[in-house]
């Protein structure tokens, strides 16, 4: 996996009092039913002591159902500042302290919590209001970090991302994957092979006015095939702007429409249809989501903790066209399977814009 870990990967948090997040995003989908697992998971103020320290574990599944539970308390949460790993216990075994543990351990010691990696996705989930309890563990195979499997992985967001300059970061970790293991959920057991994989990551001291995304890597016939797009406003150096990108992996190559060497444009209902379109030197890429479906209220980061300002739904239709700048199709591809998303503050009409 080291070849294929991207930069970001590690824990960002460097002991600082003021204001700060790290989130997390894993994914698995199981195309032969059309159904999708989310898991989101989040820590804010990690020094303690504020309003709004205390992490997150939030899981979409199933028809876009919702789960969440809290963690309160900051010190059962840890990070690995070298790579890709993570967790949080809601309570601690006497005499340990937070890090990363074999399945095994994690199954006989820790009670309620979560665990992850590179290569793994593990957890247990109590809510005790409702009564249900959903658990999971599954082993990842990445396929693809973010930029050609053969050279060194890319920064989502450039080389500038190093700097201190953008608010907030964002990074995709695996970009494609093959997931292998069990999800316990509302009474029934998924198992799984080899399903399509994917995770992320954002953090940072500021948060985006408003943002959307769109996520597939289950298309029909194509099975190595993994998309991400997004756009939003963010912060640099105190200041807005918008920006976005269309980057997927196919057949062992990197296709990246970013704004430093491509026009990308977009036009993005307030739910149920995002259309971009970029353009580069030599190829042309178009992609449009719909859903008809109402979706479901996540919370995401703000300045005052989380809260419900984004919607998703993991069952999106997704339409994708490669070509070349003079219309010669160079391939299309589709799936029912896409991750869709905007967040942030809500927006009448479309919006519309190029970066």
């Amino acid at each position: 996996m080291d070849k294929l870990q991207t930069p970001h990967s590690a824990y960002h948090w460097a002991g600082e009092t003021d204001r700060f997040f790290e989130g997390w995003y894993y994914r698995v989908t199981l195309p032969e039913i059309n159904q999708t697992f989310a898991f989101m998971y989040s820590i804010d103020d990690p020094a303690g002591g504020t309003a709004y320290s205390g992490g997150a574990a939030q899981i979409l599944g199933p028809d876009d159902r919702y789960f969440w539970r809290t963690f309160p308390k900051v010190k059962g949460f840890w990070a690995d500042y070298q790579r890709l790993g993570l967790g949080h216990w809601q309570k601690r075994p006497l005499g340990s302290f937070p890090r990363q543990l074999t399945p095994n351990q994690f199954n006989q010691q820790i009670e309620e919590g979560y665990q992850a990696t590179a290569t793994l996705n593990q957890g247990k989930l109590h809510d005790p209001t409702t009564g249900e309890t959903v658990s999971w563990e599954y082993e990842i195979q990445p396929i693809y970090g973010w930029g050609d499997p053969n050279r060194p992985q890319k920064a989502t967001a450039g080389w500038l991302s190093f700097l201190p300059l953008f608010e907030p970061g964002w990074q995709i970790l695996i970009a494609h994957g093959r997931a292998t293991g069990y999800i316990q959920w509302q009474g029934k057991t998924y198992q799984f092979t080899n399903a399509p994989a994917y995770s992320e990551k954002n953090w940072g001291r500021a948060f985006p006015a408003k943002w959307f995304w769109l996520n597939c890597n289950a298309f029909i016939d194509e099975p190595d095939l993994a998309l991400t797009a997004g756009g939003g406003r963010r912060e640099v150096l105190g200041l807005g702007e918008e920006v976005a990108l269309i980057c997927f992996h196919y057949q062992g190559k990197f296709y990246e429409f970013v704004p430093w060497h491509a026009e990308v444009s977009w036009e993005i209902q307030p739910w149920g249809e995002w259309k971009m379109t970029a353009i580069g030197a030599e190829l042309k890429a178009e992609i449009v989501g719909q859903t008809d479906r109402e979706g479901t209220l996540l919370r995401a980061p703000t300045e005052t903790g989380l809260e419900f300002c984004c919607r998703d739904t993991m069952q999106g239709q997704v339409d994708l066209k490669l070509s070349n700048r003079s219309g010669e199709m160079i391939f299309e591809a589709s799936s029912q399977n896409c991750g869709l998303e905007v967040g942030g503050i809500p927006w009448s009409g479309s919006w519309r814009n190029s970066s």
